[in-house]
């Protein structure tokens, strides 16, 4: 294989017949126009689509074919044709150019900090539809920067920020934790998963009242306890007493525990994207403020974490101001 070595590639001699001498070095320019002329076999169209004249073209074929030394062209007045080495090489040219072009972009990348390992974090409702749309705009965006990705509570996500075990956090807001700077990316309502079978899956909106005396199902406090806060709080409000049978660990778990029929769930809309078999959902009538998904972060100090957030901005413009981490 050729290699590339400044603005130049040394030739390997396997792919070069009749070279003269294996340390010559041959020019990224000279390869150019051998390419265009192979492809135009024509030194006007050739040389109009290099932006050169036609003799500079004629001379740096000969300036190559005296490098390799080998005839690349059969030429005349009437035709211009690649010999049988030629036709050897240009494969050989192709893929040194596009090697060439590969490296340069590297460097391009690298020197713009778009090269490199992000640490993201995520909760797991994220992953029907933000975290694989980030994650496909990202790799087409900036295909050198990597993504570590981890599945995590919100809480552990902002002691792992504070710890700079990660760079970003995919988390479920509110989140108020000193140190750490959140943004709303989109607000969720709760939902109430019931077995089909229960009698309020009659009602097209379930209001909180009507969730007196039931065993309800939640997310626990240490997994997001703004969520849990905001929840209770509303329910206090309408000076509604929940009864709160178990607090999981998982949206999964507590799913499965509803279509087991052990109480019902309230939960984030996003995470009843996939709802086992005889459990359905319903709006439950309680406004929670400032609940939702956000990004969680402490510093922007490199380009590729600004890249990250700017194709966030992208995908979810800001329609809230940030939100600091809590004093």
């Amino acid at each position: 294989m050729p290699i590339v070595y400044g603005d130049a590639v040394i030739t390997d001699r396997d792919h070069q017949k009749r070279c003269t001498d294996s340390g010559e070095d041959v020019e990224l320019k000279h390869l150019r126009a051998f390419v265009a002329l192979a492809e135009e076999l024509h030194f006007g169209r050739a040389a109009a689509h290099l932006h050169i004249v036609q003799p500079a073209l004629s001379a740096q074929i000969r300036a190559l074919e005296d490098d390799v030394g080998a005839q690349l062209f059969e030429r005349d007045r009437h035709r211009v044709e690649l010999t049988e080495e030629g036709a050897l090489f240009l494969p050989e040219a192709l893929a040194t150019l596009r090697q060439a072009r590969r490296a340069r972009e590297v460097l391009q990348q690298a020197a713009a900090g778009e090269v490199g390992v992000l640490r993201l974090a995520f909760v797991s409702s994220t992953l029907s539809h933000l975290l694989p749309e980030l994650v496909r705009t990202l790799e087409q965006r900036y295909p050198r920067i990597e993504l570590d990705l981890k599945d995590m509570p919100s809480l552990p996500q902002a002691r792992a920020l504070l710890d700079n075990a990660l760079d970003f956090g995919l988390v479920r807001l509110p989140l108020n934790v000193s140190g750490v700077n959140t943004r709303m990316l989109f607000e969720e309502s709760l939902v109430v998963a019931l077995p089909q079978d229960n009698p309020l899956c009659s009602q097209r909106r379930i209001q909180p009242q009507d969730l007196a005396g039931c065993p309800v199902l939640v997310l626990a406090r240490k997994y997001a306890p703004g969520l849990y806060d905001q929840m209770l709080a509303g329910f206090h409000r309408r000076k509604i007493t929940l009864t709160i049978a178990r607090e999981m660990g998982e949206f999964t778990t507590q799913l499965a525990l509803v279509a087991a029929g052990l109480g019902v769930g309230i939960l984030p809309s996003g995470a009843a994207s996939a709802l086992p078999m005889g459990v359905v959902t319903r709006p439950l009538a309680l406004a929670m403020s400032g609940a939702g998904i956000g990004v969680a972060w402490t510093g922007l100090e490199t380009p590729r974490k600004r890249a990250l957030m700017q194709v966030l901005d992208e995908l979810y413009p800001a329609s809230t101001p940030e939100l600091t981490g809590g004093l």
